[in-house]
């Protein structure tokens, strides 16, 4: 079994604290140590930029972001290979983990189009709108009175189908959600969970879910603690019944995971870090066929790659 895990936040960690060690720092949940004993075949790794930096550092802060991908991660591990496409992934040799670069909200690049349009010639293949609050793109999932897409967020949106790029609605309102699913060509939902058994703003709603099942889309679930129980503490037997929640709604093709490792320490007991996903496996292999555990763990999301 192979894993396809759509968020980590390991370049945040890095950025706040440059001494971190990718091979082996204990103090993040993936790491090279962790990869080479973990299922993970696809890591992808999200340019957070903190609301503590100062907005006309954003961009530079992106870009540093950037820089520690392929120069502390892919440069110097030999096993890690920057994918960008399903062919990239088909080329994945035993032994290798593919590393997918995200951008988590468009805060970096306030108004100018151009600078998405750089991030995206520097490797990046899925946008997240907002993170939690308001930015010049969109409203994030915490705001009072949130709105849609704001015309430069459509703009931005347009850029993303042309570029055959998803766009994440992970941490979007409500109303920006829905204009993304009118407008938008490839969204996705990298790590977001149940609103119908954990009512947290960060969580789906039920027709959110099936509006994504409709758009032939991907939903991560997230083993973020608060998301599956509502507490600091969850189980494995939490993170089931969000999968078969969205299962039960028609989702057995449209769901997958995105742990959210090294962006919360409230973490579903059992799998806090990336080298604990044999675990997941083992429960889930109690319940569902081996076809049913290769489409949740790695092709849903594989197969639903824009390009």
């Amino acid at each position: 079994m192979t894993i396809f895990d759509a968020h980590c936040d390991v370049l945040c960690k890095m950025l706040m604290n440059p001494k971190i060690n990718f091979q082996n720092d204990a103090s993040l949940q993936v790491n090279m140590h962790e990869l080479k004993r973990s299922p993970i075949k696809v890591q992808c790794f999200a340019i957070y930029v903190p609301e503590a930096v100062h907005p006309e550092l954003k961009f530079i802060a992106a870009l540093r972001m950037i820089e520690m991908f392929y120069e502390r991660i892919i440069h110097d591990n030999p096993h890690m290979k920057l994918v960008k496409s399903k062919a990239d992934i088909q080329k994945l040799k035993e032994g290798e983990v593919g590393a997918l670069l995200t951008l988590e909200g468009c805060d970096a690049i306030c108004k100018d189009i151009v600078k998405l349009q750089t991030l995206l010639r520097l490797g990046v293949t899925s946008v997240g709108l907002t993170w939690n609050y308001r930015n010049c793109a969109a409203d994030g999932v915490l705001e009072e009175n949130a709105g849609g897409l704001s015309q430069f967020g459509r703009q931005v949106l347009a850029v993303l189908n042309e570029r055959n790029v998803w766009c994440d609605v992970s941490h979007l309102a409500e109303k920006g959600f829905w204009d993304v699913m009118e407008y938008g060509q490839f969204p996705v939902a990298s790590h977001s969970n149940c609103y119908a058994l954990c009512q947290h703003p960060r969580n789906l709603k039920d027709d959110q879910i099936k509006a994504l099942i409709q758009k032939d889309s991907v939903i991560g679930l997230t083993f973020v603690a608060d998301f599956l129980s509502g507490a600091t503490t969850a189980t494995i037997d939490d993170l089931l019944r969000h999968l078969d929640y969205i299962c039960s709604l028609g989702g057995e093709h449209h769901v997958g995971f995105g742990s959210d490792f090294d962006g919360t320490e409230h973490i579903v007991t059992g799998i806090e870090r990336a080298s604990k996903y044999d675990y997941l496996i083992n429960v889930l292999s109690k319940y569902y066929s081996q076809t049913q555990l290769e489409q949740f763990l790695f092709q849903n999301f594989v197969s639903r790659m824009p390009i």
